[in-house]
């Protein structure tokens, strides 16, 4: 099953199962963008639920693999200037530097290639431009048998439980990193904020 129908058949029942219980790491996390007014990429913007977190001075697009977690953004982002844009994270269609900021929440371990969908986001932000980082993530040599043991069967429907975001930062250069917290999970999920050099 491809990624785009697996999303298409889970975007009904998304919000229930993590709307509630990422919402205070979601607020935390957007807090970090500056306040001067910019164009930030919402990169699997999914279906919406940071848009009723983001301050309004900014332009946001929102891209999606699928069509149906668009379709349920929309709705959310009434007091934002917000541009839907259904597309593939690991080849963004946006030319280079085109956006000040960029928000990863809960994609780099979803994407097949999460090496291929950061380059892409450090390529598509500017020189000191933000990027701000939610997901799941291994630490290098962490043993996590179950993670691993479900993880070739998860990745292909959901999500993968193996990405090390260690490893993606090394693969792409340009990157700084500034802020790492660990949050949910005993720490599996983790807040990250890098600077685009």
């Amino acid at each position: 099953m491809s990624l785009k129908h697996s999303y298409t058949l889970i975007a009904p029942f998304y919000d229930a199962a993590i709307g509630q219980v990422t919402r205070t790491a979601r607020q935390r996390s957007l807090a970090a963008l500056p306040a001067e007014a910019g164009r930030v990429l919402l990169a699997g913007v999914g279906t919406g639920l940071d848009l009723p977190h983001l301050p309004p001075q900014h332009r946001y697009v929102g891209l999606d693999l699928t069509h149906a977690m668009l379709r349920r953004a929309l709705p959310r982002a009434g007091h934002i200037d917000f541009a839907p844009v259904q597309g593939d994270a690991q080849r963004l269609p946006f030319a280079d530097a085109a956006f000040d900021h960029a928000v990863l929440h809960l994609i780099l371990a979803v994407v097949p290639q999460p090496t291929d969908c950061f380059a892409e986001i450090a390529r598509v932000v500017r020189p000191d431009g933000s990027i701000l980082v939610f997901d799941k993530f291994l630490r290098r040599g962490q043993p996590a048998l179950m993670r691993r043991l479900f993880n070739p069967l998860l990745r292909r429907v959901a999500t993968r439980l193996d990405v090390v975001f260690e490893d993606l930062l090394v693969a792409t250069p340009g990157l700084a990193l500034e802020h790492d917290l660990p949050t949910l999970a005993g720490g599996w999920f983790r807040m990250i904020r890098l600077r685009r050099l």
